[in-house]
């Protein structure tokens, strides 16, 4: 009789294995699970021949009996070996689907494995994302200044900075509100739709100011990657050109000058003091930070050279 049900079934039962153990190399920490299948399919296949030779030998039929005993006995007595398979999470009783049932050894659901492996959250989440969002992300992820590929990098957010200087003296601001809130900074803020970056510097300085501003040199490119997403992309402008009264301050910033030999850098943002000397010097330069909040991770200040003029004087 058990004979019967092993040569009407063998094929189907080596079949489902092999299949079951085929999906179960597709889903990860199930080496376990793995192993378990490979050895059932290894007894079945050990009775399966006993019984045949026992046929062969003209044993009695009670050894079939015998033998199906042995095959349970050791299943009960290895079955955290061969049969390691739950139906629900050994953390918090959910009931499991079928791919952590013969999967993922450790049998948790979905949300207990992610919250034991969130490394593995982290790779299903990228699976669904877009190839842009998987740019960000890396982005996002990067605490190297030369682990970003900045020739695809571009900026959420697009602002200027303007320094103005009278001699010894430079203007700067106190920041009151939104990002640097409580830091020294120049005046500045966003380029408007259609606006150009100094007409942004011009409107940005009288606004927080009160003062006209003219013949701004732009000297230097920041770029800043935090780690919340937020790109930004800065030009810093330098003139002393200026007209007008200082106002005491308005809602978002309160202005005051200040001598350039004393400025006080742990009031200001930690890049600052990598590219700002540089800048006072009359130094162009390009900069690029990572931060996270208001720590700054990484950074990669380097000096540029002015660019040669198209035209000499005498060829206009």
């Amino acid at each position: 009789m058990v004979l019967n049900f092993f040569a009407e079934f063998f094929t189907w039962i080596m079949l489902f294995v092999i299949l079951l153990n085929i999906s179960q190399r597709k889903i990860p920490h199930s080496d376990g699970k793995r192993k378990a299948t490979l050895l059932l399919a290894v007894l079945f296949l050990a009775v399966y021949v006993i019984l045949v030779l026992r046929v062969q030998w003209s044993l009695p039929s009670w050894t079939e009996w015998l033998i199906l005993a042995l095959l349970l006995a050791v299943i009960i007595i290895f079955r955290k070996t061969f049969w390691p398979f739950r139906m629900h999470c050994a953390k918090c009783g959910k009931r499991l689907d079928f791919n952590h049932i013969i999967g993922y050894d450790e049998n948790l659901c979905q949300d207990c494995f992610f919250e034991k492996y969130p490394e593995e959250a982290e790779k299903e989440k990228e699976k669904s994302m877009t190839p842009q969002e998987k740019i960000e992300r890396r982005f996002t992820a990067a605490d190297k200044v030369d682990d970003i590929d900045w020739d695809r990098w571009e900026p959420t957010e697009t602002c200027v900075l303007t320094y103005v200087t009278d001699g010894d003296r430079i203007l700067m601001i106190e920041k009151k509100t939104g990002l640097g809130s409580g830091y020294i900074n120049a005046p500045g803020g966003h380029i408007e739709i259609e606006e150009t970056k100094v007409e942004a510097a011009i409107r940005e300085t009288k606004e927080e100011t009160g003062l006209d501003v003219d013949n701004l040199e732009e000297r230097g490119v920041l770029r800043f990657q935090f780690k919340d997403g937020l790109r930004m992309l800065g030009y810093v402008f330098f003139t002393s050109t200026f007209s007008g009264e200082l106002i005491e301050e308005c809602e978002e910033t309160k202005p005051f000058w200040t001598d350039i030999a004393t400025l006080d850098y742990s009031k200001m943002w930690d890049d600052d003091r990598l590219w700002l000397p540089m800048a006072l010097e009359g130094k162009k330069f390009d900069g690029r930070f990572i931060f996270d909040d208001k720590i700054m991770i990484d950074s990669r200040v380097t000096e540029e050279e002015d660019e040669e003029p198209m035209f000499q004087d005498e060829d206009i």
